[in-house]
């Protein structure tokens, strides 16, 4: 299918610069730092994906309300600023469901989405390879599948009473029997995409080629680290999500051994399960990998833990716990000598380096070098991952 064909009614929903204002609902046990941070990179997401915020509204409740999330009042206030600001899209940070959706839509006003129908969006904007499209639309339609909504019973003749009993289908029941037979074929496209990965990874073992996957928080810098050890030309970009689409090239080391050496999608909070799932064979590189480097952005502190705790969870998802890891704390060019310090006592076993000024690749690739030849004394285990950055 050409690349104009792979745009989904769903990736239509964000066009350039369309006012969000942004909705958060804190319920315990969130607090306020962790609800400000998920905030502001919610705002980041909706830049990335081409809006721009005109507004924010941050609730506290005991418990969510079943039909809004925010309750009558608040939903009252939040028509309010919507209007005054300008808006014409409301972003929740938290998952709304298909009755939430569409009650919101009609006493806001304006088009709602939530964090992962945002997520999804920037995904299908930024996925180019044929794998990365198809794996986007599978998980696009994963999530539109029970938010779909026809024009009804009026079309139905098994709406009940004399004169509508017998055969037949509503057109929303034809519309998700088109989306579930879609979905299939998406399905089985990406079976056949992952035998020929399978068939490549296999050559590589027969090579005796150790394998090296870059993991991280989405803009940690894999791809520019990428870019720094074998001088490839994967697109960097200061914004989350830039690159998609593994990256794999061959990197010789000191000694004269060659690696293959992967670059990986970026996680994030939150990340809609429909992407784990349609990724899967993707992030299948990560399970079979012989180590891992998990890149960590050094230049925001006040998230470090945070963001090392969602890649550790992702990873414990992908089944990768008995993989060695080299730790990477990078951009640390952007930090204060005290800074550096500070972290280098914090984490003594973590390598500190800048993709971007080439500071402590040296001594990256010489410890990639020693865990090739069996002698690694600075990797840490998965299962010991928690103790390492707590």
């Amino acid at each position: 299918m050409a690349k104009q064909e792979q745009k989904s009614e769903f990736t239509q929903n964000l066009p350039n610069m369309e006012k969000a204002y942004l909705i958060s609902v804190e319920v315990p046990p969130d607090n306020d730092f962790e609800t400000e941070e998920s905030l502001d990179e919610l705002e980041a997401l909706a830049l990335t994906a081409g809006a721009s915020v005109v507004g924010k509204l941050v609730q506290k409740r005991s418990s969510f309300d079943p039909a809004t999330l925010l309750g009558k009042g608040k939903v009252f206030e939040a028509r309010n600023e919507i209007e005054s600001a300008g808006a014409n899209l409301v972003i929740f940070d938290n998952e709304i469901s298909a009755s939430q959706q569409e009650k919101l839509e009609k006493e806001l006003g304006v088009k709602v989405i939530d964090r992962r129908a945002l997520i999804l969006d920037i995904f299908a904007q930024h996925a180019h390879s044929r794998e990365g499209r198809t794996q986007v639309e599978l998980a696009q339609l994963s999530y539109m599948l029970p938010r779909i909504r026809g024009r009804g019973i009026e079309l139905s003749r098994l709406g009940g009473g004399i004169g509508t009993r017998g055969p037949g289908e509503t057109q929303l029941e034809v519309d998700r029997r088109k989306i579930r037979r879609r979905m299939r074929k998406l399905e089985r496209e990406l079976s056949q995409m992952e035998a020929v990965r399978i068939t490549q990874r296999k050559r590589r073992k027969r090579a005796g080629l150790t394998s090296v996957t870059l993991v991280g928080y989405t803009n940690s810098g894999k791809s520019s680290l990428l870019n720094r050890l074998t001088k490839a030309s994967v697109i960097v970009e200061d914004k989350l999500f830039s690159t998609l689409d593994s990256t794999t090239r061959r990197l010789r080391l000191p000694t004269g051994d060659s690696i293959v050496l992967s670059d990986t999608v970026g996680f994030i909070r939150n990340i809609p399960h429909e992407l784990i799932a349609a990724f899967r064979s993707t992030l299948e590189i990560v399970r079979e990998a012989d180590l891992l480097v998990h890149v960590v952005d050094a230049s925001r502190q006040e998230m470090m833990r945070e963001r090392m705790q969602t890649v550790d969870e992702i990873l414990a998802d992908l089944g990768a716990c008995d993989i060695p890891v080299i730790f990477a704390l990078n951009k640390v060019d952007l930090l204060a000598r005290g800074e550096r310090k500070m972290l280098k006592k914090r984490y003594p076993k973590f390598i500190q380096i800048s993709a971007l000024t080439g500071e402590g690749i040296d001594k990256l690739i010489s410890t990639i070098t020693l865990f090739i030849q069996k002698q690694i004394t600075t990797t840490l285990q998965f299962e010991n991952l928690k103790g390492a950055w707590e």
